[in-house]
């Protein structure tokens, strides 16, 4: 399981937890404009928009978990098992497997209306990668900084939504995601009113009553709605750092722990990573479950008219600063 947001704070900052079991090998990933994007049925771009995010290589294909271009479009693709349902190619439209949706859009498209041109012609398709590589239940958020959409793929074909939340994690559908935050209209960050019996005296005993009934539990209608809250709530940084700690503080809100919740026998989701895209600069910050420190990759860090991917391995290992010997104060 996922949650992805969207923040306008000045820049536009983009990103996503990956929830899951364990790591599959992902490391942030680079892809040069002129690293040829060869798709199975819908041809090549030998050149396009560069690319950085989170991605699985293999065979020198970048599987995109999420990305930014240079002109600050992100996407990202989330679980959604049991309702993403992919079709096989159709003459006339543009044939595109799952797994190469993102660079497909990324590679071409500035902004969210450029990229609604596209999606009125693709026809998402069921071709795996390779046979130990079955296409994975997916669906989609796009996202610049003026607008966000959703992109589902099922029985009735691709289904493109608005997205006034700028967030995203998985089943039920996202229709219902929207609908099920009218539940939660009386939450506020604001220090509640007595609605319940205007003749007692009823005051609030401590801080953050007013988000009282807010849910708490792991499943991903709960966390679209914890992660609304505090996405629309969170006051915004004044620097950079302070835009990507608010960022990372507001994905911290849907967290997965190791060991709260079983995926099969003998595994543990948990949230393998965190990023935080400054969709605006081409900055990719993330943490991992084992690292809380952020690391961070610059889109210029890589050569960008070069014709090889850049990658960088995560840094999966615990960065403790360990403080020296203290000063001494007020001795006589």
């Amino acid at each position: 399981m996922c949650t992805a947001i969207s923040f306008v704070q000045g820049d536009h900052y983009f990103g996503r937890t990956l929830d899951l079991d364990r790591s599959l090998g992902e490391q942030v990933v680079v892809t040069p404009r002129d690293y040829p994007l060869r798709f199975r049925m819908a041809g090549e771009l030998p050149r396009h928009q560069a690319i950085i995010g989170m991605a699985l290589v293999q065979e020198g294909y970048p599987l995109y978990y999420e990305g930014v271009n240079e002109t600050g479009l992100a996407m990202a693709g989330l679980n959604f098992p049991g309702n993403a349902q992919y079709g096989t190619a159709v003459e006339g439209r543009d044939n595109v497997a799952s797994f190469e949706f993102i660079p497909w859009i990324l590679g071409q498209c500035h902004s969210v209306d450029q990229a609604l041109g596209l999606l009125a012609r693709i026809n998402l398709t069921n071709t795996p990668f390779r046979g130990d590589l079955p296409p994975a239940p997916l669906h989609w958020m796009i996202a610049d900084g003026k607008q966000a959409l959703v992109a589902e793929c099922g029985q009735e074909g691709l289904k493109l939504y608005p997205d006034p939340a700028r967030v995203l994690t998985n089943n039920p559908p996202f229709p219902f995601q929207i609908y099920h935050l009218k539940r939660y209209l009386n939450l506020t960050r604001e220090e509640p009113e007595n609605r319940f019996a205007p003749g007692l005296d009823l005051t609030p005993d401590c801080l953050g009553m007013g988000a009282v009934g807010l849910p708490g539990d792991l499943s991903s209608s709960s966390r679209f709605v914890r992660a609304a809250f505090a996405r629309a709530n969170a006051l915004p940084g004044e620097t950079e750092e302070e835009r990507v700690t608010q960022f990372f503080h507001v994905l911290d809100t849907v967290d997965q722990t190791k060991g709260l919740a079983r995926a099969g026998q003998g595994g543990f989701e948990r949230t393998v990573y965190t990023c935080c895209c400054n969709a605006s600069r081409g900055i990719y910050y993330y943490t991992t479950y084992d690292n809380c420190q952020i690391t961070a990759v610059r889109l210029d860090q890589a050569d960008l008219e070069g014709d090889g991917l850049a990658v960088w391995p995560l840094r999966n290992r615990q960065q403790i600063c360990w403080e020296g010997r203290a000063q001494s104060v007020g001795g006589q």
